[in-house]
Formats: structure tokens, sequence, C-alpha cells
């Protein structure tokens, strides 16, 4: 589908080199020598960060359109077994953005060799698994110099087959927030706990508090959920803690329901802190909005796809997980969808590994999609 670049092998290149959001240095210069290795007669090319933006200017163009990928890894150790896995110890492409870039390079490489008729900017966007690259991409002079009209994304499903795309207007993905609360309070000697002060009993006070916000504080017909996936405490069994940690995350699919959830949270760990005499601290983390796809644009995409018979349309519901891309969906209408991957591990598994046939499968829609502006 792609003349000049290896679709095969650039993403197995770029899956060795995994790397942390504003981190990725080796990912950036993979990515810059690929685009460069390309025809530049009408293509500009800007870096943000750790990032890249590629323009592509149209030959009548009467709007700009824009397309995003992530480009960030995560801290897992890999176990694919894959003859490309990973060289960063304890970092993995296990969220499928190896092939995110990889179908984002198909696309700079079709239209340098076949100019498209609207402008179309390419977004390598870091850091979307944390702390967070879209806002901060969103507000610099490189992004502002060549913003799109419309903007659009996808994201690798494990559960759909490869030729599957899973969509839906409306929200497709839920806000998100990180949770770290610390409990600071007194150690001592387990012989002793009238000495002391327990942060283990005063965070599974609170944990189990934390259970009752959803089911008693939040409308049943709006979806949310609380999770504390790590509790950290203590130093040896004979000794009471005197520190706890917990570790979590809130998703909610409305955005007004976050900070009914924020405040709720706030007062249980404030009177958990009256009640066990222990001082506390919140830090709410990385935050990002909800993926919320333009319903009209959505839709014609939709019929788009089945008209041309270009992929197996799935119109999905909306899921829990998260997205920086909801800040481009907030201030620019577009859409983001789930593209089939064909395996049978889920993301963030240290085995999820989509299938490379996946890559074609997306550039079959997308390269149509921008060339016959079906967008409009």
């Amino acid at each position: 589908m792609t003349a000049g670049l290896n679709l095969v092998e650039t993403r197995k290149a770029l899956h060795r080199i995994p790397e942390l959001g504003f981190a990725e240095f080796e990912t950036q210069a993979l990515v810059l020598e690929r685009l460069r290795a390309m025809p530049q007669d009408h293509m500009e090319i800007a870096t943000w960060r750790t990032g890249v933006l590629v323009h592509l200017k149209g030959h009548h163009p009467e709007t700009r359109v824009g397309y995003r990928c992530d480009m960030d890894g995560l801290p897992i150790r890999e176990e694919t077994g894959c003859d490309f896995a990973s060289t960063h110890d304890g970092m993995m492409h296990a969220c499928g953005h190896d092939v995110h870039m990889t179908i984002a390079l198909g696309l700079v490489d079709h239209f340098a060799r076949h100019r498209p008729a609207d402008d179309l900017v390419v977004l390598f966007q870091p850091a979307e698994e944390g702390p967070g690259g879209a806002l901060p991409m969103m507000e610099s002079v490189e992004f502002q110099a060549v913003r799109p009209e419309q903007i659009f994304a996808l994201h690798v499903q494990p559960d759909l087959p490869v030729g599957h795309i899973g969509i839906r207007p409306g929200v497709l993905f839920a806000n998100t927030s990180e949770l770290f609360v610390d409990l600071v309070g007194r150690s001592g000697h387990a012989a002793y706990p009238h000495r002391a002060n327990d942060m283990i009993i005063a965070g599974a006070h609170l944990i189990t508090a934390l259970q009752s916000i959803v089911s008693r504080n939040i409308d049943p017909l709006d979806a949310a959920v609380i999770t504390i996936g790590r509790l950290e405490s203590g130093t040896k069994q004979n000794i009471i803690a005197g520190r706890a940690r917990l570790e979590g995350t809130i998703r909610t699919l409305s955005a007004d329901t976050m900070p009914i959830v924020k405040a709720r949270i706030q007062a249980m760990v404030d009177g958990v802190s009256k009640m066990f005499g222990c001082d506390s601290e919140i830090d709410w983390g990385c935050n990002y909005y909800q993926v919320e796809n333009e319903a009209a644009v959505t839709r014609k995409f939709m019929e788009f796809v089945r008209s041309r018979n270009l992929a197996v349309i799935e119109e999905v519901p909306a899921a829990m997980t998260g997205e920086d891309f909801g800040y481009f969906l907030r201030d620019i209408p577009g859409f983001l969808f789930w593209l089939g991957a064909g395996t049978p591990y889920g993301l963030h598994h240290e085995r999820m590994l989509p299938d490379e046939a996946s890559i074609e499968a997306a550039l079959r829609v997308l390269i149509p999609f921008f060339a016959e502006r079906a967008y409009r």
C-alpha cells in the first residue's frame, strides 16, 4: 500500500525501542529518519519536545484535517518471545503505540507520493501514557501553526479481529484520573499498638469506604469506577506501619461526574485523617478528558467504510479506558476508533502483540478516507 516504506520492518524497529513519556528520544529520531527518506516536495516537518508534526500541503486545499498517533511505551517487562522484542529492559510497547506510529508513517508515505487535496497534518504525540502530552502539544506554537479543523485517531483493540473497526458516535472512552493518597501516622513495636498509629488499618478503612462512592453517590444510570491497584505500607511483620500509600485510578463516563467523585474522595480522606489522627495528602496525578466522537462525521465515516467494504464496522459500547486524545476532541471535531488487532492478550499485558496485518488493514481505510475527503 505504500511504495517506499517497509511497514513491517518499521514496526519491528519501533517495537524494539519503547521509551517512557517525554523521553522518546530514540523513537523521535527513528520517526524523523523515516520521514526524511520520503519525498519532501510538499512536506514540512517540525518537532516539539520528543514529538513530531508533519504538514502535507494539499494541491487544492479547502480545509485542513489532522491525524494523530501516540509514541510512548510502558514500564512493563516484555514476555512476548518475539524476535523483535524490546531492547530496553523493563519497558515495552504493551499498548500498541509502535503499530500506531507505523500506521501514521504509512499514511505520510502515501500522501508524500500522492499529494492530498486538502492539507493533512499528521501528529506524533509523546507521553500519552503519562504525564499527558496532548494538552501541552495543543498549546504549543508548533501545533497552533498547523491546527486542523477536524482530527482523527485510532487505537488497537485486541478483542477485535484484524479487519474489524469498533466505533460509536458520542462518548467512546471515559474521563480518567490517577489517584495517590499518602497517610502518615506513627510507627512502633507490634507489642505496643497503643503507642503507635497504624496506617495499614487507616488505609484499609479508606479503601473500604471508597467503594461506597459509586454505589451511593453516583446516579445508577451513570457509570464510574474507583480502583485501588496498589497499597504500599510497612517494613516488617512485627513493626506497626507509620505510613501507607494508596495508588489507584478513577474512571467516569460523564465529565460532570468526575468532580463529584473527587469531592467524595477528599471528604473520606479527611475523615480517615481525623479518625486515626494522621496526616494525609492527595495527588490526582494525570487526568484525561473523555473521548467523545462528533456524531455527524463519525456516522459519515461508518457509512463510507461500509459502502466501500473497507472493513467490518462494529458499533461498540463505551469503554472505561482512557486516552488523552480526548483533549483534541474537546476542542476540535473528529473521532477515534478501535482497530482490530487480533491478539489474545489485552492492552498493557506483557504478552500483548498486535498482528502486523492490522497495519495494512488500517491504511486500507485511512488512505481512501483522506484521499476522497470522506470527512466532509
